[in-house]
């Protein structure tokens, strides 16, 4: 439970926090704030964990140390103040006096880009599944008929096969929308994973992922999966500090989560686990781009989360028990 003191405290604080601001309702916010968060980024824990067993300790430290505040506070904060001020044209400062001044209109401002926000976290977790399920280099295979498949193996010989898919998909989204800012967030999330990826194999020491560029990596992932929690928190509240503390909890226990995987050699223990979350990055990387279109609840893409997550750990489980009979 070591990995966890830090959550408990800062679960603490923020909850006696909330308490004092608007009494037990507020309390109740807060806390549905929070599993709303943690039930959103299971899966992010869980590939951040395997991300960070390929860096170096000292990145992987720095992680701990600076990447908890800039979850809790950048991703959570100030990013999406970032995201309305360059999607709405209004500057920083201003965007920044409508989160704290005038909630629900910020809320509306946040509302009428969230299109653009769908479209680039959707595209950047699109080429992380990809990049996963075309990697040549795994030999734990989890969904046979899937990862195994003939089709698959083909298509992964074929030269940027990722690109190909998400550009595809791309220009489908764009000639659906009719809408340049839709296509150029979209594609900005591809460049941006592809400047990401790309910088890390020229830094890429003897199979060591390059610290900073696994840093930004985690960052950009951590953002995309907030953005679902940062929009569905105003369904609860309007006020950006309940927000805050509520999403700065969760956040806090992803983190908590994503150390305890590391330090235990979870994903060692747990073969398909890794699996399971890049297949609930593919689903929330799908709904982010149908949301362009239509309004999903969040609670459906906490729950389908949660249970790819599940699946898998059991699966692991029996894999795990049929190995130790074969070696009976």
């Amino acid at each position: 439970m070591e990995h966890f003191k830090s959550s408990f405290i800062i679960t603490a604080l923020g909850l006696g926090l909330a308490l004092y601001i608007g009494g037990l309702s507020t309390l109740y916010i807060v806390a549905l704030l929070a599993i709303l968060e943690v039930s959103l980024s299971f899966d992010n824990a869980v590939v951040n964990a395997k991300v960070l067993e390929t860096m170096e300790l000292k990145w992987q430290e720095r992680f701990i140390t600076f990447g908890i505040p800039i979850a809790v506070f950048g991703m959570r904060f100030v990013f999406p103040i970032i995201i309305v001020s360059i999607a709405s044209g209004l500057d920083v400062w201003e965007t920044f006096n409508l989160a704290l001044n005038a909630p629900d209109t910020y809320h509306q401002t946040l509302l009428s880009v969230e299109k653009l926000i769908f479209a680039f976290g959707g595209s950047f977790l699109l080429m992380v599944f990809i990049s996963f399920i075309f990697d040549t280099d795994r030999e734990e295979k989890w969904i046979s008929t899937i990862e195994d498949s003939k089709l698959l193996e083909k298509m992964g010989r074929v030269s940027s096969i990722n690109m190909m898919i998400s550009i595809t998909i791309g220009l489908i989204l764009t000639s659906i929308t009719m809408n340049y800012q839709i296509a150029i967030a979209y594609f900005t999330g591809i460049l941006l994973y592809s400047i990401i990826s790309s910088l890390d194999d020229i830094f890429n020491t003897n199979g060591v992922q390059s610290g900073i560029m696994g840093f930004l990596y985690l960052e950009v992932l951590d953002a995309s999966f907030s953005f679902d929690g940062v929009i569905g928190a105003f369904a609860l509240s309007s006020d950006i500090f309940v927000i805050m503390i509520g999403l700065g909890i969760g956040a806090m226990f992803v983190r908590s989560l994503t150390i305890y995987m590391l330090r235990n050699k979870t994903l060692a223990e747990y073969r398909y686990l890794e699996h399971g979350a890049h297949y609930a990055i593919l689903i929330l990387a799908i709904i982010m781009l149908l949301k362009i279109f239509f309004h999903i609840d969040e609670i459906i893409i906490g729950t389908v989360g949660i249970a790819f997550i599940a699946i898998s750990a059991y699966n692991s489980i029996q894999a795990n028990k049929r190995a130790v009979k074969t070696n009976i």
